[in-house]
Formats: structure tokens, sequence, C-alpha cells
């Protein structure tokens, strides 16, 4: 199938989904009264002009729309058609993949969320685990994390970010064996990500300070680097175990795609044992509980 008949298709199911939700719904449900004079409705569920009117656009646009046709769309109109069909996070998102939409900004994770990752972080270990939200700010680390690259919990939360950390904590930019790449790879990353999110103040407030705390991110950044991830092993110089190789692997939680765990793996049996009693010969009752407190 080509790009036209693909589109065809998506549009397709826009239409099919638009009508499934509009019938799926009682007028009451909305504020509107059942019926007319008899009480009864001819058609199932809302009417188009209903839907028209609940979120602020012209019937035959909204008609055209569930008929399938090629019209142009944009983000504040879906996401008001989202409102007018009482559309929860999931169905939500579902309607904006299929107008061709970025999926709809969400909050940080609430307390037991948090919880879930820190749980997930740390049965990662021995391997060294982190999870980062949008703007890559550390959410979660593992001990690992804190013993092999650097501890988080040492910077106050406006300054807990991935970037802060490669480009302004001296000892984290002395253990990595290749700085420059690595630091280049993950700007390249959070350019990416941030072009997404126009008008985003976080990204805007970190860039700022960056810009002025580091000379090499000032530079970089008017660059505009862009990079997805690429697999890479990373050299770490370690003041206690020596030379560590880690092999990056990046995954985004299925229920929350807008996060990013992090996982460095020991490259070698060798690197894995180095890790493994170090963490064994520094182990306390709190050990296995890093991350945010």
């Amino acid at each position: 199938m080509g790009d036209g008949g693909r589109k065809r298709a998506r549009r397709a199911e826009l239409a099919a989904f638009l009508r499934a939700q509009r019938a799926r719904l009682r007028p009451s449900e909305v504020g509107l009264p059942d019926g007319g004079a008899t009480g009864r409705r001819r058609t199932p569920g809302l009417r188009r002009e209903e839907v028209a009117e609940l979120s602020g656009v012209s019937v035959t646009w909204y008609t055209w729309l569930e008929q399938g046709r090629n019209i142009s769309t944009s983000a504040q109109v879906i996401d008001a058609l989202g409102r007018a069909l009482s559309l929860d996070e999931d169905q939500h998102r579902h309607l904006r993949d299929l107008a061709g939409l970025a999926a709809p900004e969400r909050g940080a994770p609430a307390g037991d969320a948090r919880l879930r990752l820190q749980r997930l972080v740390d049965a990662a270990a021995p391997n060294i685990a982190s999870v980062y939200d949008v703007h890559f700010d550390y959410l979660a680390w593992n001990k690992p994390y804190e013993r092999i690259r650097h501890d988080p919990g040492r910077y106050p939360h406006e300054r807990r970010n991935l970037l802060w950390m490669m480009f302004a904590d001296a000892e984290s930019r002395a253990r990595l064996v290749r700085w420059e790449p690595a630091a280049r790879a993950v700007l390249s990353q959070f350019r990416a990500v941030a072009g997404r999110h126009p008008g985003d103040p976080r990204f805007a407030d970190i860039t700022e300070a960056l810009s002025e705390e580091s000379a090499e991110f000032r530079e970089w950044w008017t660059e505009y680097p862009v990079r997805s991830f690429r697999p890479a092993t990373i050299g770490i110089d370690h003041p206690e175990l020596g030379r560590l190789d880690l092999e990056l692997f990046q995954f985004h939680p299925v229920e929350r795609p807008d996060l990013l765990m992090v996982v460095q793996v020991p490259a070698s049996h060798a690197d894995l044992q180095r890790i493994t009693s170090l963490l064994a010969a520094t182990r306390d009752p709190s050990a296995g509980l890093g991350g945010p407190g």
C-alpha cells in the first residue's frame, strides 16, 4: 500500500472511530435532552450536529470528517472533539494518533507510579538503570547507578537532569572515557525532543541554565544537532574499579511512552563481577532503595 493508500485507510479508521464514539453516548451524558416531544430519537447516540455544536465546529466539516474525506485537522479541534465525545485518556490518544497528531501531554507520574518505576530500576540491578521524563529529568535510579555513574540525589530537584549531569557535573564528565561523543549524542536526542515541544518552559529553563554553565553546550546547541538513539558501548573510568565498559539500551514503558528507561549493561563478565563485588562490599540496610526521596 502506497502513502496515499495508507492515508485513506487512516482517514477511514478515524471516521469509524468517531461514529462509534458518537453512537455510544446518550445525550443526557453530555447535557442534552434525550429526544423531542415524543422523547424518542431515530439516531442512536448523539447526532452529528450535536457533536459539531459541542465541539465548536461546523456540521459540514464534522460530516466530512466522519465520511473520511481529505480535510485538514488541528490539535485544538481534535481535542475539542475528544472533550465533546467524553473520551478517556486512551481514547483521546487514539483519536490524536488517527488524526496524525502527537499524543497529548501527560503530567508527572504520581506517587504510586514513581514507586512502580523505582521497583523497576531496582529489579534491574546489578545493571545500571534510570528513568527520565520527557525533559530528561530523573524520575528514578538504582544503587548501581549511584555507585558507577553518579548520584542525582546530590542535586536540587531543578538540577536532577541528564543534560546537567553530562555537561555540568565535573566528576561525571571525568569518568567518561570518551566524554564528547557521549555528550553530543545526549544533546542531539534532547534537541530532537525539545523541538517537538515548542514553548515548553522546562526545556527553555534547562537550555538557558546550561548555556551559562557549559561552553560546549552553548556552542553545540546553536548547531542544532538532531539524532535518535544509536546502540553504543561507553567506557567508564571508575575511581575504585578502573575501566568498565557498559552497553546502552533504551526503552519506553508501554503505559507511559513519554518516559525513557536507560539500562547500562556490563559489557563483559569481568565488568559484571567487579560491579557486583563493589555493590556487595558497600551494601547496607538501605541498599537497593536509590532514587528520588
